[in-house]
């Protein structure tokens, strides 16, 4: 038996896997982080969403050989700012082999394509090896495409790879879920064999250290932007553009980040002068883990289709826990607290929001 084996029939690889997710709480208990109990149970729960992350990527959808489309981010998953307006599909490849995407192109507004390289599990990185989007697709009459993954370029639609390549991520872009029609995606490698191999100790030792280390790091990479946001509340500053493009940002988008701190009385007036031309921009309300906040019940977010636009083409929109009267409210959902992410998504330029604190009261009044 070898020590992988015996790592396995004793359950030290189990161990060793829970031991990590217990490392992981101390991100929860940082001193600088909220210590409320419902931001510390917020935190918590987080985790175990980043454990069932972390074993669907690294042990129950890991075999390159025969890739798997799954949802790694969704509204019961949300890593790092997740994007309320997006559906995000993964698979693991590697780039010494070729696949093909077979897909129908939907209504969906905007499709992007990335393979990378490295993860959070192995060096806080996703580093983008290739990149498509949808208005570079050929389509056929029916909407049908085909498009290769591969290290060497290829005829017709192809997305590159480059021989580290571990990845490929779908994001699907929507203005407005109601009316577009989702893509459909699905992968296969080609040259394959005809069956998955059985599982081996190797194999699940390897997925539960990985698994681990992903919820570890990934709870340490996204604690620590909330926490460098804290001395400046209630701004929305761009982003470091090059460290969100190094973790996996589509790199059509220019990110802004920021923390809210409101009283219960209080409202965060977010304002841009005017919308450049571009695909699309939204404002989303997160926790302070960077978790959207529950969109599916809520209204937590607005973009390019969805905002009520002044006149002269700007917009004002109004982050409170409660409705304030006004257009464009965003809802805290019980949090004094949170963060913020605010994209502009093929922009022209980019027109830096501004914001204010303002007593509700006052937003009431000056409506009536």
């Amino acid at each position: 038996m070898s020590d992988v084996e015996r790592r396995v029939s004793s359950g030290q690889s189990w161990a060793d896997f829970c031991d990590a997710l217990k490392r992981a709480g101390e991100q929860i208990q940082r001193p600088e982080a909220p210590a409320d109990a419902f931001t510390r149970a917020e935190g918590y729960r987080y985790l175990s969403r980043l454990a069932r992350a972390g074993l669907e990527w690294y042990l129950e959808f890991n075999d390159a050989d025969f890739p798997v489309l799954y949802k790694p981010s969704h509204e019961t998953i949300k890593i790092g700012a997740d994007n309320p307006d997006n559906i995000y599909e993964k698979a693991v490849v590697n780039g010494r082999n070729d696949y093909r995407v077979r897909g129908k192109r939907g209504s969906v507004h905007y499709i992007s394509m990335t393979t990378s390289k490295g993860s959070y599990a192995e060096n806080f990185k996703q580093t983008e090896t290739g990149f498509v989007d949808s208005n570079e697709l050929d389509v056929d009459a029916d909407g049908r495409f085909e498009i290769i993954l591969s290290a060497t370029p290829k005829p017709g639609n192809w997305l590159p790879m480059d021989v580290d390549s571990q990845s490929l991520l779908i994001r699907q872009t929507f203005l407005d879920r109601e009316t577009e029609v989702p893509a459909e995606f699905v992968v296969e490698r080609l040259d394959t064999g005809v069956a998955p191999l059985p599982l081996t100790a190797q194999k699940l030792d390897a997925g539960l250290r990985t698994a681990g280390t992903f919820v570890e790091n990934t709870a340490r990479m996204f604690a620590d932007w909330s926490a460098s946001w804290l001395d400046k509340p209630n701004q929305l500053p761009p982003a470091n553009q090059e460290l969100c493009q190094s973790v996996g940002g589509d790199p059509n988008i220019f990110y802004y980040h920021g923390f809210f701190d409101l009283a219960d009385d209080e409202a965060l007036v977010v304002e841009v002068a005017r919308i450049p031309d571009c695909r699309s921009w939204n404002l989303q309300v997160d926790n302070y883990w960077m978790e959207s906040l529950d969109y599916r019940y809520l209204r937590i977010h607005v973009n390019k289709h969805t905002a009520q636009y002044a006149a002269d083409g700007s917009v004002r929109i109004v982050i409170a826990g409660r409705a304030p009267g006004v257009g464009n409210w965003l809802n805290t959902a019980g949090h004094r607290s949170g963060t913020l992410c605010f994209r502009w998504i093929g922009a022209s330029e980019q027109v830096h929001p501004t914001c204010r604190v303002v007593k509700i009261d006052r937003l009431e009044q000056a409506e009536k």
